[in-house]
């Protein structure tokens, strides 16, 4: 098990929202997730929130070999029907995970100021 946690201040993300546009979307950002953060009015909170859960997998995901070159795109969050986030990983972040037999267990919060959140890295093989 590992646990990864990070926290991403709302004005950082709305300016570099501002700064940067399209461009800073579509490199940290999936397609479903851009247009998740585009339906909102605004999309500075969501986005600072899916900073930080894309940092808190990261973070968990450290204790793998060959970690490192994650990259944004290859950790996406997903919105389940009844609001809950749920993790998908593509690339690379897939291929070190698949053989391993784990869960990756996100909880994100969001508030006007700050957005924060956890990732718990989970055995699914006793004694692991």
């Amino acid at each position: 098990m590992n646990i990864g946690l990070d926290v991403v201040e709302v004005a950082r993300a709305r300016d570099m929202l501002a700064r940067l546009g399209e461009r800073l979307i579509a490199r940290t950002l999936t397609e479903a997730e851009a247009a998740y953060v585009h339906s909102l009015g605004d999309p500075a909170p969501a986005f600072a929130a899916r900073l930080a859960a894309k940092e808190a997998v990261y973070k968990a995901l450290q204790v793998l070999p060959g970690a490192r070159p994650v990259g944004w795109r290859e950790i996406a969050v997903h919105r389940l029907p009844d609001g809950r986030p749920e993790i998908h990983l593509f690339g690379r972040a897939a291929d070190l995970v698949a053989p391993l037999h784990v869960k990756i267990h996100l909880s994100i919060s969001h508030s006007r100021d700050v957005a924060a959140a956890v990732a718990v890295m989970e055995s699914l093989v006793v004694g692991r």
